[in-house]
């Protein structure tokens, strides 16, 4: 068995698994669509893309050939992986060596996990938790393709900006589980999505993500707001950019009581999916000796006032010349 970087010899292969793929990436298949080709030929011209393609080839003729994807962005702990394919072989013997291939090129870049979004019950959810996955969590993805009607009055959805990172941060802080948030850390990077305010109050922030097919929308809101269908139709008339493109709001396990209102408002419940992920890396404490200048070199610390100190004039010296007579 060997793996390699995906190369143009392994287009037609892929082009034969277009219809066989297992897609593990949901915000990007919604938003973009497969990229099955796109993805693979970007991998080939440079690492600074952050794809990695790679190909697992039996020796001779003894099995499938096996093709892995990954997405890495710049900075982020986590790698996603894409897609696997064809979906038939997922339970051959070359899946755990191309999966640490992947793994191994995710490390390379500065990630510390590998993530995969996979329906349950399946084939793919089954090979992935033999080779080391686990879930932390699990989303219902539901689809909205009809504009609301405007409201006549003034509505709380605003967008974002770096005035409510800290407050954003504090909600997410106190909203997401403490297992989620070992997986997933809120992101540095400055807010994109709207947030909704009552007076001085931030209940909720909407993470937003554009693509040509679709806008990824990942609420964020806090259990004391009231959220109703109208409130989510508001927050649907305030999306910028979204002419004629379906909303895809994805709703999380501890959030699960958002999918009343999305049934109220005529989302269709679209798939419900387990979030694995794989550690790339085991936490250690570092020890780290810390210095303590007073006594590495430091002037010795005075301990009483000189102010109440009485100095006495020292004794003359013997000169070697005086004789005392006796």
């Amino acid at each position: 068995m060997k793996i390699r970087a995906f190369d143009w010899r392994d287009l037609p292969t892929l082009h034969r698994y277009r219809r066989q793929s297992i897609f593990l990436h949901s915000s990007l298949l919604l938003t973009r669509g497969p990229m099955l080709f796109s993805g693979a030929l970007l991998s080939t011209l440079s690492p600074a893309t952050g794809i990695f393609t790679s190909v697992s080839v039996a020796d001779g003729d003894g099995g499938p050939v096996l093709i892995g994807q990954t997405v890495h962005t710049p900075g982020s702990q986590c790698a996603q992986l894409t897609f696997l394919a064809p979906e038939v072989a997922l339970d051959s013997a070359a899946l755990p060596a191309l999966l640490e291939h992947l793994s191994a090129q995710a490390v390379d870049h500065g990630a510390l996990r590998l993530v995969a979004e996979v329906e349950e019950r399946t084939q793919a959810f089954e090979a992935l938790r033999r080779v080391g996955f686990a879930t932390y969590a699990r989303q219902h993805i539901w689809r909205i393709d009809e504009q609301p009607s405007p409201s006549p009055k003034a509505s709380g959805w605003r967008p974002a900006t770096e005035r409510d990172l800290i407050a954003v941060r504090s909600l997410y802080n106190n909203l997401i589980p403490g297992l989620v948030q070992q997986v997933e850390p809120f992101p540095a990077e400055r807010l994109h999505g709207l947030v909704y305010c009552q007076g001085n109050d931030l209940l909720a922030y909407v993470e937003l993500k554009y693509g040509h097919r679709g806008i990824w929308a990942q609420p964020f809101i806090h259990p004391d707001m009231e959220v109703g269908s109208q409130c989510l139709a508001e927050l649907l008339q305030n999306l910028p950019m979204r002419p004629n493109r379906p909303v895809f709001v994805c709703v999380r396990s501890y959030q699960s009581w958002l999918e009343v209102a999305l049934d109220d408002l005529g989302a269709e419940p679209l798939f419900h999916q387990a979030i694995m992920v794989k550690h790339l890396a085991v936490p250690q404490k570092a020890f780290r000796p810390f210095p303590l200048p007073a006594l590495e070199g430091g002037h010795p610390e005075i301990s009483a006032p000189i102010s109440g100190a009485r100095f006495q004039e020292p004794l003359p010296e013997a000169q070697p010349w005086l004789q005392i007579e006796s």
